[in-house]
């Protein structure tokens, strides 16, 4: 008898599925194949014949374990290697190490066969800290016998084959341990990217409309006594935009908010006719794809913000063609750092996989430019 076995205990992939989860313990019963060296030792046991039935059970019980300890483990997220193991685990785990105990007096040396499966069961289901103890004490344990006992010699591949598992199980959870920590990092950097992007959301929704209320609200006090049905107008616009701005920052947040540049467009028209500036577009809509369509529209919102705010400008033009959108004003031009507005413009043309461009515009003013 050699005892020859290599069990360790798969560890499955996360979201692998119903399929997995409804046939994935098949793995862990095919490795029990290897129990078949206790399985003939008991066979052949002259021991007491109820230690011989002793053995049987103690067999029995601890494929139960194993297979039932793997399925927990698998289908219920069991902890242990990356989560703290849970309290039937050690239960599962010490059941494992009294089966395998009481089938000694009966399967004799061939109980050591018992050690590979106990191993990776430490290994995968439970603490760091029961890897190592468990490795260390089976190795010891099987070197003893091998080198004490007479006749030990017989079990030197069993120890072979403990050592090289030991080493499979220690590289093999250190990689699983460092995939879950770079995954748990992934997760923290996509939240904070996420908080990012819903700050860039409603720092671009808020900042445009405030402005454009602000500029219609001095024109509304402008017209008040002069014009008032226009006043009552620009007043009815001004509680428009406010509603839409509470919607869309709401939106937002919930991450259900998507920009469409037609309608971009129109609401910026909009705006720029109360500052009385006028809107020209150059091409279709259609030349940009969705995603390149959504990309401009956040671009288009900031510029015309910051031409508002800033540009003292007469006309803007839109243009737009395969691969290429522009926003074009006629203002004052470039005037010192880049500000929040186009520190944020890049990101989000980064993010829609595009680069952005501010230059001089055509002989004055400022270009904005983004390209795929």
């Amino acid at each position: 008898m050699t005892g020859r076995t290599t069990a360790p205990i798969p560890r499955p992939q996360r979201g692998a599925g119903s399929q997995w989860e409804r046939y994935g313990w098949l793995m862990a019963v095919v490795w029990l194949v290897f129990l078949v060296y206790p399985v003939m030792a008991l066979l052949r046991s002259t021991a007491a014949q109820a230690w011989v039935v002793t053995g049987w059970v103690a067999l029995g019980a601890f494929v139960v374990i194993y297979v039932a300890g793997f399925v927990h483990g698998m289908s219920l997220g069991g902890g242990g290697l990356t989560t703290p193991p849970k309290p039937i685990q050690w239960a599962a785990f010490g059941g494992l190490i009294a089966c395998a105990a009481l089938a000694v007096p009966a399967a004799g040396g061939s109980a050591l066969s018992f050690l590979p499966f106990i191993m990776s069961f430490a290994s995968y289901g439970l603490t760091r800290l029961a890897h190592w103890v468990t490795v260390s004490v089976c190795i010891a344990i099987t070197a003893m016998i091998v080198l004490a006992v007479p006749g030990g010699m017989a079990y030197l591949s069993v120890l072979a084959i403990l050592v090289m598992l030991a080493v499979v199980n220690t590289v093999s959870t250190t990689l699983i341990i460092r995939s879950d920590e770079a995954e748990r990092i992934g997760l923290e950097l996509a939240t904070s990217e996420g908080r990012e992007a819903v700050a860039r959301d409603v720092h671009d929704l808020v900042g445009h409309s405030l402005t454009v209320v602000s500029l219609k609200a001095q024109l509304v006090r402008r017209l008040i006594d002069s014009d008032p049905e226009r006043a009552k107008a620009e007043l009815a616009d001004i509680e428009a935009l406010t509603t839409e701005a509470i919607a869309g920052v709401r939106a937002t947040v919930a991450d259900v908010r998507t920009a469409a540049l037609a309608g971009e467009l129109v609401s910026c028209r909009r705006a720029l006719h109360a500052a009385d500036i006028t809107l020209r577009v150059e091409g279709e809509e259609a030349a940009l794809s969705p995603a390149q369509s959504l990309t401009a529209s956040w671009i288009l919102r900031e510029a015309t913000t910051n031409i508002l705010r800033h540009a003292d400008a007469s006309t803007v033009t839109v243009r737009i063609a395969p691969g290429r959108f522009a926003v074009v004003d006629d203002g004052r031009g470039l005037t010192g750092a880049e500000g929040n507005g186009v520190r944020g413009m890049r990101e989000r043309a980064t993010i829609g996989g595009a680069a952005l461009a501010v230059g001089a515009g055509d002989g004055r003013g400022t270009r904005v430019e983004v390209t795929w």
